[in-house]
């Protein structure tokens, strides 16, 4: 007698919804040589549009300070700004694995401010895994937090919330650096991250330290090598005025978005709206 079990896809990206996706799935995608994309999400609506596309890590990033905020730097954001957008994030999706990001100065104390921070965000957002900034200085918060549970995500290269060290947006890794941020990621995949995203290295370091570990590298302006690539929606999507040379514009949101409330302001005006069509009687 024999029984047959359903065949799941594979496939990180687009991949059936009937659990979430969790850090095996992401070190089995890197065994497979499986490229994937992340995005980060805000809110419970897009964050079901992006989770029926089949994206399967969703980072409800500090980014938040500049595109829901309205900050000019990631800096501004705490947790308490965050963690709802997490929680929302959490429920408007039901297959993508929800990555919140530590903010600055959530962590960067002791490896407790961080545990205590992390826990914030899965007990009460619901998050499944954290992200952090930083090298080796920050290897005591890694170790404390994939010893409690938590999955860590990491950050180097270009790390937003130390801009003010590097004196503004730049490329990071060249020369002799280079070597210090391969020592880092070791550093860091020895420590228990899952994950490491470069952000604004150059291509030839992206590849070198992807072909290094034996976790995905995630890149955003670290050229094609990365095992995953990650943007933030409002830029893929054209809301962005000015975007950084490595973000790619995939629609021109912006322009829809003001036609379609020109219109209606036009309508409203002219007295065409609300039709007979959009009244209760």
């Amino acid at each position: 007698m024999s029984s047959s079990v359903t065949s799941r896809p594979t496939a990180l990206y687009g991949g059936q919804a009937g659990r979430r996706v969790t850090v095996r799935d992401i070190a089995a995608a890197k065994e497979r040589g499986e490229r994937w994309p992340m995005v980060t999400a805000y809110d419970a609506m897009t964050a079901r549009i992006f989770d029926e596309a089949g994206i399967p890590v969703l980072l409800v990033g500090d980014s938040a300070a500049m595109v829901v905020y309205g900050y000019d730097s990631t800096l501004p954001v705490s947790v308490d700004d965050l963690m709802p957008l997490t929680a929302a994030v959490v429920r408007g999706s039901s297959r993508a694995m929800v990555v919140a990001d530590l903010p600055f100065g959530s962590y960067q104390a002791s490896p407790q401010q961080a545990l205590e921070t992390a826990v914030r965000f899965m007990k009460e957002a619901g998050a499944h895994a954290v992200k952090l900034e930083g090298g080796r200085r920050v290897l005591p918060q890694v170790e404390a937090l994939v010893s409690a549970g938590i999955p860590v995500m990491a950050h180097l290269g270009l790390t937003p919330q130390s801009v003010n060290v590097f004196g503004g947006y730049r490329v990071q890794g060249r020369g002799q650096s280079g070597d210090e941020l391969m020592a880092d990621a070791k550093d860091l995949e020895a420590a228990g991250a899952f994950s490491v995203v470069l952000e604004c290295v150059p291509a030839e370091l992206a590849e070198r330290v992807t072909t290094s570990l034996s976790i995905p590298t995630i890149g955003i302006g670290a050229g094609p090598s990365t095992d995953a690539q990650v943007l933030v929606w409002q830029d893929l999507m054209g809301l962005t005025e000015r975007p950084a040379k490595f973000v790619k514009k995939y629609f021109n949101l912006a322009q829809e978005m003001d036609q379609a409330v020109r219109a209606f302001a036009d309508e409203v005006t002219a007295g065409a709206f609300p039709t007979p069509e959009h009244t209760y009687h």
